[in-house]
């Protein structure tokens, strides 16, 4: 009943949204900032150059005014700017201004004629003051396009390491945010995605695609429920905008023979756009082995990311994310396993939709949609006897689709949401194992109580008269799955699916 009452409640606000007139809206994660430009007598200023930055997060973004003196910044993360606004024969205008969530901003900026008029701003501080009620970092492309991502496969991880106080690495990929690595939630463009993020059990968003990152480390809105330890709220990359296509291509070699490409496309127009991002990567020490010279390490990562934003009126804008990667890695072995060779892959597809339109003055609707899947295979060696002592093998899959659908106001200092989310994980299981040393689980003993390598004997009455049976080392649970005393691969099948309805408020 909970389920179909909040599917209702959401259809609602879908349907107020859509029957409701808009004057503009934004995709993604992020805000705009909109405005018109006008001389003393009230007449557009087109051609006017516009310069919006934040000092402390890196930010700096520009535009120039069309042929209506209007201008428009996309994608705008929730900060404190300085907008700066000059042409020719006036004036240099300047405003602090703050973007409060996702509620876009319009502006008005009259100029003056230059020498009509003197002004002078008193500022305490070239640093601009934040007014946010939770502990947090922001951090823009630009920042973290210079740290050294070293980790191959885990970019991500390695920016939140390495821009995070209180997070520390882990191998492979994992990291302890405040002592917790399983309680983070990652929400990208507002999609919802608690999985851990290591090269292990789920691949990673690409860093060249991300456009601004806020890590919230301490009492986060209600808005992101679920895992609370940390929350990495991204925005991606758009081409919505773009005066002409922009793209770079950059490759770099390494140590263990790592070699890795990373592309980037970004293309559009006021109306339409679209970023493509390509990542691939070889190295020879893929996993975090601690050996000098690792055996049997080399891994690959591929990831594809593509955002198409479309804004067919003032009123509504539409985005689509589509993320596809993969981790296919060799398992790293030990001196005592010189011919075995398991593998593993870990695969991901997420498509999320998404849809944006303001509900009059300082309100928007936000309507998000989206289906992702990790799965995992775990392969054994082609001869089971070659993996040492067992032999296993497995087959996870880990799915969450749903809706998430919030309206967000400003009035005066409140900064409201209300919303629903509806969500479904999916989960399923499978394995097997199979003992592939006769020593690992022996069942008989020589009169020294000494394992005795004897595939076949299956009775540990073989022990009798050196040691009191039970044998204790003997597990019998595992003596049908032990191959080299005719046994068969243990098999477990399994699956579970996981409903979650949530209502959220918040008022900053």
């Amino acid at each position: 009943m909970l389920s179909k009452s909040l599917t209702a409640l959401a259809a609602g606000v879908l349907w107020l949204g859509l029957a409701t007139g808009a004057t503009g809206g934004t995709a993604g994660g992020g805000s705009s900032i909109e405005g018109l430009v006008v001389d003393p007598s009230g007449a557009v200023v087109a051609g006017a150059s516009v310069k919006i930055g934040n000092p402390v997060v890196g930010t700096t973004r520009t535009a120039s005014t069309d042929a209506t003196g209007a201008f428009r910044f996309q994608d705008v993360p929730p900060n404190p700017y300085r907008l700066e606004v000059s042409a020719l024969g006036f004036a240099v205008y300047r405003q602090d201004i703050s973007v409060r969530g996702l509620v876009p901003l319009t502006l008005r900026i009259p100029l003056v004629i230059a020498g009509g008029e003197t002004t002078m701003n008193v500022e305490s501080s070239t640093d601009l003051v934040e007014n946010v009620p939770y502990a947090h970092n922001d951090f823009d492309r630009e920042a973290y396009a210079k740290l050294p991502l070293g980790s191959p496969g885990s970019g991500l991880s390695d920016a939140i390491t390495l821009t995070t106080p209180g997070v520390v690495a882990d191998s492979n990929g994992f990291f302890h945010p405040l002592g917790d690595h399983a309680q983070v939630t990652f929400s990208v463009d507002g999609q919802p995605i608690s999985d851990q993020q290591s090269k292990q059990f789920s691949t990673q968003i690409p860093t060249n695609a991300i456009q601004s990152m806020e890590i919230i480390s301490g009492a986060p809105p209600a808005e992101f429920g679920d895992k609370t330890s940390l929350v990495i709220n991204a925005m991606t990359r758009s081409g919505l905008g773009q005066s002409k296509p922009t793209g770079s291509f950059e490759t770099s070699y390494g140590s263990f023979g790592t070699l890795s490409e990373e592309t980037t496309l970004a293309l559009g127009g006021p109306k339409f756009g679209n970023f493509l991002a390509l990542n691939a990567l070889r190295s020879g020490r893929f996993l975090d082995t601690p050996e000098l010279f690792p055996m049997h390490a080399i891994g690959n990562n591929e990831t594809f990311f593509d955002r198409a934003d479309w804004q067919p009126t003032g009123k509504d804008t539409f985005h689509l994310n589509v993320f596809l990667a993969r981790n296919w890695f060799q398992v790293p072995d030990t001196y005592d396993q010189p011919l075995q060779d398991q593998r593993q892959q870990v695969a991901t597809i997420d498509i999320a939709p998404g849809y944006q339109r303001t509900l009059g003055t300082g309100t928007l609707l936000t309507v998000s949609t989206f289906f992702r899947r990790d799965r995992a295979d775990y392969y054994p060696s082609r001869n089971p006897f070659d993996d040492t002592p067992v032999t296993i093998g497995q087959a996870r899959s880990l799915t969450n689709w749903g809706l998430r659908s919030d309206v967000s106001a400003v009035r005066g200092k409140h900064n409201l949401k209300l919303g629903v989310q509806l969500m479904q994980t999916r989960l399923g299981e499978n394995f097997q194992l199979g003992v592939t040393d006769p020593v690992f689980n022996p069942v008989c003993l020589d009169q020294s109580g000494n394992p005795q390598a004897l595939p076949g004997v299956t009775d540990p009455a073989c022990a009798r008269g050196w040691v009191s049976p039970p044998i204790p080392i003997l597990n019998p649970g595992l003596v049908p799955f032990d191959l080299t005393r005719g046994g068969s691969l243990f098999q477990f099948t399994g699956k579970a699916n996981i409903d979650q309805a949530a209502l959220y408020a918040q008022d900053s």
